[in-house]
């Protein structure tokens, strides 16, 4: 029998109308009856546009119309497939074919970005003020029905449409409160890419806990930091480049005593920042997940965050993990690949078989990520095992020299590659942005040489203003590849 559900935000604006749903640094403050009203509305005027047949593409960054804009196809039965609005016109395009898009929701201001895909496109502002249709709104959630689709976040080069069932997102969320908590005066900040799973997973969790979400348009730590200080934001979704930036912002001021930490994941976080934020006494608690398993499938108790300090944690309740080698699984301390099973990863990719062969065996996903449990089950994530270097037959993780490169305060950022090398096979090269003008690439090699095994030490030193980065803010190591090359 088929699990069905009364629509999530349905049954919270039933239950707790009058409570704050979202707000903003602007000032906009949204209850959920008054977000349930706007959905329904929206969807009534979405109806002249489309229907259920259809996969509708939302392009946008973080808005409440983009909020709207999702519960609306939900309330019309409609899967979603969260574009990113940093991608070029091209990747756009082919991602709405691989996707089968057949109409585009956006902002007026990305209206011609969306336009170039040759997809049918309207902006919310032609939806809002479109007459209502006379038709059926569902008030019931089919658990096993395709919800949203995103693509992989590309760090290896090659996207794919991961599928999300209702049933992904509702056990994602509900994993997270058993090993969270969940506290009355709980707010979480959302500055996380909506089209993004970590962003989409704050607003889904808030509806189904009836927890308020701060919403930024984007990264701000300005914004982020007086949100914490002055309003009440009790939880905020990081990663390593924006929680330093935080850690820089903070100063010698303390966070209030209502703030509960920084989810930190998306990949390895430096031990030098870790460091950092346990002596400035800002809790972080670390995360590992991806878009495959809904957000985080494994994330570090807070009663853990100092005794396991550098871990991503056990498996979430519901879910399970291991560390496996050619198909077994490897003893405490070895490192091998990350593979997860449990009702919040994915069924697989869209129309992509050789993929979904490749990925899963017998219900469990390779993550392609490279990490170890301790003695204790509590896992650490190493690399990814497409980045790893392989150099005269020794494996150099990026992520344990980047980490080592971070401790020099005259370096802002740093990203590690392995370049072709014809003896060795690969050697690793560097590439740093300056905090210090009168930072070298010899004292860069001195400070490694200290701190690393010989052939660890980066060949080469890059100086550069920026590295490439995803709209989450993680390293594109496939393209600093392409730089070498």
């Amino acid at each position: 029998m088929e699990a069905v559900m009364e629509h999530w935000l349905s049954k919270r604006a039933a239950l707790s109308p009058d409570t704050l749903a979202v707000e903003t640094a602007e000032g906009d403050s949204w209850t959920f009856i008054q977000l349930y009203d706007e959905s329904v509305l929206f969807a009534k005027k979405l109806a002249n546009y489309t229907d259920p047949k259809q996969h509708v593409g939302i392009l946008s960054n973080n808005s409440l119309d983009m909020i709207i804009a999702f519960f609306a196809c939900t309330y019309l039965e409609i899967p979603v497939v969260l574009l990113n609005t940093r991608l070029t016109n091209v990747e756009i395009k082919k991602q709405c074919e691989s996707a089968d898009v057949t109409l585009i929701l956006t902002t007026n201001t990305l209206k011609e970005k969306a336009v170039s895909t040759a997809v049918s496109v309207n902006t919310f502002t032609e939806i809002h003020q479109s007459d209502p249709e006379s038709v059926r709104i569902t008030h019931t959630i089919k658990m096993d029905q395709l919800c949203t689709m995103m693509f992989t976040s590309g760090t290896t080069g090659t996207a794919k449409a991961v599928m999300h069932q209702f049933s992904n997102h509702w056990s994602s969320a509900i994993a997270s409160a058993l090993n969270l908590s969940l506290l009355p005066t709980d707010k979480w900040l959302a500055c996380l890419p909506l089209f993004h799973i970590g962003g989409l997973s704050i607003i889904l969790k808030g509806v189904i806990y009836g927890m308020p979400v701060y919403l930024l348009e984007k990264f701000d730590e300005q914004l982020v930091h007086k949100a914490i200080i002055n309003n009440g934001v009790s939880i905020v979704s990081v990663v390593s480049v924006t929680c330093s930036r935080l850690l820089e912002k903070s100063g010698d001021e303390k966070y209030p005593e209502s703030f509960r930490c920084m989810l930190l994941g998306g990949g390895p976080a430096p031990r030098s920042l870790l460091e950092k934020a346990k002596h400035k006494g800002v809790p972080i608690v670390q995360t590992y997940g991806m878009t495959e398993t809904s957000s985080q499938i494994a994330t570090l108790n807070a009663n853990d965050a100092i005794r396991k300090n550098g871990s991503a944690g056990q498996a979430l309740f519901s879910a399970s993990l291991e560390i496996r080698k050619e198909g077994k699984q490897l003893p405490p301390m070895e490192i091998g690949e990350i593979t997860v099973r449990g009702p919040m990863v994915t069924s697989g990719y869209y129309k992509r078989e050789d993929a979904n062969k490749a990925a899963f065996t017998d219900g469990w996903l390779s993550t392609g990520d490279l990490g170890y449990k301790d003695e204790e089950g509590f896992l650490y994530v190493v690399d990814r095992r497409s980045d790893l270097i392989i150099s005269g037959g020794e494996n150099i993780y990026p992520a344990e020299i980047e980490d080592c490169l971070l401790t020099m305060s005259a370096i802002a950022e740093a990203g590690v590659a392995g370049r072709p090398d014809s003896y060795w096979g690969q050697i690793p090269v560097a590439f740093v942005v300056k905090a210090d003008s009168a930072l070298t690439d010899n004292m860069v090699k001195e400070h490694c040489e200290k701190l690393l095994a010989p052939y660890k030490v980066p060949k080469q030193i890059y100086f550069v203003e920026s590295l490439p980065r995803n709209a989450t803010k993680k390293i594109q190591r496939h393209k600093l590849m392409d730089w070498i090359n």
